[in-house]
């Protein structure tokens, strides 16, 4: 059975082992964090502190925005454009990978508590019943704070999502205290 995680496309070009999981796994991205992976590789600001490893990311935020311009991948993605909250059919990266973009709508439904690609993030992930990677420590306390009803794992722990996760019945015994 492949996992299903919610995550920023801009992550699987940062952490190489998201692109070598021990099982199938559908990474659902918002689209407008598609979008941000031009941005980032075109901006003068870096995206890694190392310059090396700066050069090496955005040389993978390149391959990933070739992929998803692929034609084929390319009219998958524009279908699902057509209707918020679509999504697309999923595009095939290898065996174990594929991605499924959707059209998310940022509502302001967190007001603006959260920035518009972590709305993006939290009503995907809520909307699909899917659990939310992160690497942004601030953004997981917030949720915490602000009692957001999604699962979200810090990406240290991605393998231990993968192979065994934590279920909604799981997470229903801890209650609100």
């Amino acid at each position: 059975m492949r996992r299903r995680f919610v995550i920023e496309a801009v992550m699987i070009a940062t952490y190489g082992h998201l692109l070598i999981p021990s099982r199938p796994i559908d990474y659902v991205v918002p689209y407008s964090s598609i979008l941000e992976l031009y941005d980032m590789r075109d901006g003068a600001e870096p995206v890694m502190d190392d310059p090396e490893d700066d050069a090496h990311v955005k040389g993978k935020i390149g391959e990933l925005i070739t992929f998803f311009e692929d034609p084929l991948n390319r009219k998958k993605i524009e279908r699902s454009m057509q209707v918020p909250w679509r999504e697309s059919s999923p595009l095939i990266l290898n065996d174990r990978i594929h991605f499924t973009i959707v059209h998310a709508v940022d509502n302001a439904h967190y007001g603006e508590y959260f920035d518009p690609i972590e709305t993006e993030l939290l009503l995907t992930s809520s909307k699909l019943q899917i659990p939310l990677l992160s690497d942004q420590f601030e953004f997981q306390d917030k949720l915490l704070e602000a009692r957001v009803p999604v699962q979200v794992y810090d990406i240290e722990d991605f393998e231990f999502a993968v192979e065994e996760g934590i279920s909604i019945t799981d997470t229903s015994q801890f209650g609100d205290s």
